[in-house]
């Protein structure tokens, strides 16, 4: 099985981060994208080395899964550690365990501490738990990769207390644009459901809380559905097995062939396989559909179990992203939830990189009639927030373009590309944390950036990477930002590099004024030609070597 580009790119980046001596490193990777592909061949590459591989998981449907993938993708068996079945006695280069059943001591044991050289733990956020780390301790000797969807701060920030980098990530507005996960609709059903009295129990709401919050808006929300869900297979989420159940007997109710699943169903295979053969239009759960199952058909998603975790979140909104035939996009329900202590995940959340994005983003959805495409929605409010920051920020940014300085200040280029994940970046792993080095500062200047004013490594490792990036997309230099900026010219960062210089050239024919007829402030470059786009990349190249 061929892997995809940025699967190939995450595969190498792992490798690289345990040769470079970071031996517990993560991969990020949005649900839908391939995770289990990606640390299949990973564990091939290692029982490759001569090393044995423990897959450790917390759910059997991951169990199953990871065995299944690694099979198909390289050819490879494994025996599974759960319960009455072990690989104790038994020769295999690849195990797969079930932290319920390694965690005990009495199983523990009988490991040898150096019975596994490489760790590989799906999803990752769980990691953290003294059951995980009560298995990672014994085999304290193996490097370790976590998987997990899309983090939020928090908790890449929490993760970053085990783990030493992050080798790789895979956003989910990347994968939408590459064309390998579909377009995100969001529509705001204008129903208020107040959730302020709701208290919190390990960091998120409670459960039992929101269950009891939720349910005098059960019917009302089945009957607003009727005018959202028609023609679509949708999954709900909802707090509690009881909410689930009750919700789905209101949704029949109203005419909808709705199925109710959890984790004592006895018919759930069947309720499943019949949901993906068209035999249900809606899917109620409580929670249970979070992890392991997928049903590519899934073209909506109501969340009715409100969470703080963005990781949560993404993975339910995620039983919905993959590619279907016929299927155009995803439409993903919202509500008008009322809460007042506690911030809450909504759409504008899956995508934005910032709290100000989010807020800006969701006010685009709530005033909109119909559904809104969440990249459109991004874009516009990034050019909102920048535009903001940038009056806030107008008299020390017009000093920076002003400079007679060879270098480019890192904030002049931030907001002249519109990077808010540069702009509002804060390291989370020890390496990211340490001072720039000086190789950093050497490729910093080499690129036309001023270094002296970058905080970490991990800034200036990601400032590095974006600037590697632009020069393969053929877009414009640090030097000719600078330059154009301190002409007038607007957010020149978001330019070619071959429109750059062509101006610049105009530029430099009338004695290094701004030729007439040219608004600096208004002033657009033409899009360009294949052709052309071509000769950008080649430019580039030289002007970097």
């Amino acid at each position: 099985m061929n892997l995809r580009p940025y699967q190939e790119e995450a595969r190498k980046r792992v490798e690289e981060e345990w040769r470079k001596g970071n031996r517990k490193t993560l991969l990020v990777l949005p649900t839908g994208t391939g995770k289990t592909i990606v640390f299949s061949r990973i564990a091939a590459d290692m029982v490759m080395q001569g090393k044995k591989v423990l897959i450790l998981a917390h759910r059997g449907e991951l169990l199953e899964q990871a065995a299944d993938k690694l099979r198909k993708s390289t050819g490879l068996a494994a025996l599974l550690e759960k319960a009455e079945s072990t690989s104790l006695g038994k020769w295999c280069s690849v195990v797969v365990g079930s932290v319920q059943t390694l965690m005990r001591e009495s199983r523990l044991k009988k490991f040898r501490k150096d019975a596994f050289g490489t760790i590989i733990v799906d999803e990752a956020h769980h990691a953290l738990s003294a059951s995980y780390q009560n298995v990672l301790e014994h085999f304290d000797g193996a490097d370790v990769l976590g998987v997990t969807a899309t983090p939020d701060r928090s908790d890449m920030k929490d993760m970053g207390e085990y783990f030493d980098s992050l080798a790789y990530e895979y956003s989910l507005a990347r994968a939408i644009k590459d064309g390998y996960l579909c377009s995100i609709q969001a529509q705001t059903i204008p129903l208020q459901l107040d959730i302020s009295h709701v208290s919190m129990m390990n960091g998120d709401y409670k459960a039992s809380e929101v269950g009891t919050a939720l349910d005098p808006y059960l019917g009302q929300i089945a009957k607003e559905m009727k005018s959202y869900c028609k023609g679509r297979k949708t999954v709900v989420f909802l707090p509690l097995v009881a909410t689930s159940k009750k919700f789905c007997q209101m949704l029949r109710r109203e005419g909808f062939r709705a199925a109710e699943v959890n984790g004592e169903s006895k018919d759930r295979a069947e309720i499943l396989h019949g949901f993906d053969r068209g035999e249900y239009d809606i899917l109620c759960n409580s929670m249970l559909l979070t992890e392991g199952w997928d049903c590519p058909s899934v073209d909506c998603i109501v969340v009715l179990r409100p969470t703080k975790s963005r990781s949560l979140y993404s993975q339910m909104v995620g039983r919905g992203t993959r590619l279907f035939d016929g299927k155009e996009s995803l439409l993903l329900l919202d509500f008008l939830w009322l809460t007042e202590r506690h911030e809450l995940c909504r759409p504008a959340h899956l995508l934005a990189r910032s709290k100000e994005i989010a807020e800006a983003m969701g006010r685009k959805i709530e005033e909109a009639d119909t559904p809104v495409d969440l990249e459109e929605a991004e874009k516009l409010a990034s050019q909102d927030v920048v535009m903001q920051r940038e009056e806030s920020l107008a008299k020390e940014l017009d000093a920076m373009k002003k400079r007679k300085r060879k270098l480019v200040d890192p904030l002049q280029f931030e907001f002249s590309i519109q990077a808010e994940d540069l702009a509002g970046y804060v390291p989370a792993f020890g390496s990211d944390m340490g001072p720039v080095t000086d190789k950093q500062k050497a490729l910093l200047e080499k690129y036309g950036i001023f270094p002296d004013e970058i905080e970490c490594q991990g800034k200036a490792s990601l400032l590095l990477n974006r600037l590697h990036k632009r020069r393969e997309e053929g877009l414009t230099t640090p030097k000719q930002i600078r330059f154009l900026e301190g002409k007038g010219f607007q957010h020149v960062g978001t330019w070619s590099f071959d429109a750059a210089r062509k101006l610049i050239d105009r530029i430099a024919a009338n004695g290094w004024r701004v030729p007439g007829g040219i608004a600096p402030q208004t002033f657009k470059p033409q899009p360009e030609t294949a052709a052309e786009e071509q000769g950008n990349f080649e430019s580039w190249t030289a002007l970097a070597n």
